[in-house]
């Protein structure tokens, strides 16, 4: 029954205190106002910038996703330590790739690449788009479906068939008016090439941008070539990718007797993003946070001349009963008060500035809960840390000296 009177009794305190602090807070609007600001721009700034921080690092796991993900090896031609990269791009074979997705555990399969920039013509429109090689493995193990028709297969490799996939983009600028480009023919280079489908709209405006053809058609029909650019290798578990990789390189080494590519593993080119952005988030949360510290002190000084400009009302108060804690707490409720409603205007702000700069500046943003509660929080305890200063000074005041003052 005690504890129950005496904690009826602290949250009936603190009641009264943010009472009073609300009602001493509209009576000084300006001052309030003032108080607000620089808690409102410091919890703007931590929530704008964060996000965008979270918006580039997305943008990256999104980019990385669209080319393969973390699952992905590329081999590519050409020694480790080799200094000369000038004709190191025939040391890789089309059958090298089947030769890896049928004898390494753990893939989902090997697509040899070969791809060029070079001019699409369709009647009296021309394009310039990259004209990708690929094998018919390419939407399955991307997970990228056709909008229309079909996707060629092993047979039209085989045979070196003119025939073409389009992403969207490259779709739109030859066939503007939407008509059905299915059946029709264009050229790449000066060779006639039968168009059989149009991809689905991908995440990556690369893939959209190009045009897709059997990989043994590109290269020896447009690109004169016999090898492939690189084999890009995806991996069944992600979690033993570099295992994988040493049995790619183990295998390769085996059917070339020399090591003549190299392997990129795109999960460690990932980390190393991911870190490297981890860092230039903490960076901008913490310039946005000295705006915070900065706002802080702002609110510590406006507090302080509060409490020199009513110093006989801290008196009458306690001189009518009010004792020193009620004064402390009073004051510190004024702070706390302020810097939790700076902090939802903060929030608000933050966002609205967040949005604007990816609506208007490029920029991508993404909020996250986290980042947010965080900000609120820290300009919730940036008031008490910051109040407590002008409030202690105000619960020491001497009551008689304090009546007289003018």
């Amino acid at each position: 029954l005690f504890m129950s009177r005496r904690a009826s009794s602290m949250f009936g305190g603190l009641g009264e205190a943010i009472r009073m602090a609300i009602i001493s807070l509209k009576t000084n609007l300006l001052r309030t106002f003032l108080t607000l600001l620089g808690i409102v721009f410091g919890v703007a700034s931590v929530v704008a910038m964060l996000a965008i921080g979270e918006g580039a690092k997305q943008q990256i796991y999104d980019m990385m996703a669209s080319r393969g993900g973390a699952n992905q090896l590329n081999i590519n031609p050409g020694s480790p330590d080799s200094t000369n990269w000038r004709n190191v791009e025939s040391t890789l074979t089309f059958e090298d790739a089947d030769a890896v997705a049928e004898n390494v555990p753990n893939l989902l399969g090997a697509i040899p690449r070969v791809a060029s920039q070079t001019t699409l013509r369709f009647k009296t429109v021309s394009y310039r788009a990259e004209v990708v090689g690929t094998t018919e493995d390419m939407p399955r193990l991307r997970n990228w479906p056709l909008a229309q028709g079909v996707f060629f297969t092993r047979a039209d490799s085989d045979s070196y068939a003119t025939v073409a996939v389009l992403g969207t983009a490259v779709y739109e600028q030859l066939f503007p008016d939407g008509s059905d480009a299915l059946g029709e023919y264009m050229l790449i280079g000066s060779t006639p090439f039968q168009i059989i489908g149009i991809m689905t709209t991908s995440t990556d405006d690369e893939r959209n941008e190009a045009v897709y053809v059997p990989v043994k058609s590109a290269a020896l029909r447009l690109f004169g070539q016999r090898y492939a650019s690189r084999i890009e290798v995806l991996v069944d578990d992600v979690s033993k990718i570099n295992e994988t990789e040493d049995r790619v390189v183990e295998y390769m080494i085996s059917r070339h007797g020399i090591q003549d590519f190299r392997i990129f593993n795109s999960a460690e080119m990932l980390e190393t993003i991911s870190a490297s952005q981890a860092q230039i988030t903490n960076l901008l949360g913490a310039v946005a946070a000295i705006s915070l510290l900065v706002g802080g002190i702002g609110v510590m000084n406006i507090m302080l001349t509060s409490v020199i400009e009513r110093t006989r009302e801290i008196g009458i108060r306690m001189a009518t009963g009010a004792r020193k804690n009620d004064i402390l707490a009073q004051f510190l409720a004024e702070a706390i008060v302020v810097s939790a409603i700076g902090g939802m205007l903060g929030l608000a702000l933050g966002v609205a500035a967040g949005y604007a700069m990816e609506s208007f500046g490029g920029s991508v943003v993404r909020f996250t809960a986290a980042p947010m509660i965080l900000a609120f929080s820290c300009a919730a305890a940036t008031g008490l840390v910051f109040g407590f200063a002008p409030a202690r000074k105000a619960a020491s005041l001497d009551p008689v000296v304090a009546l007289a003052n003018e």
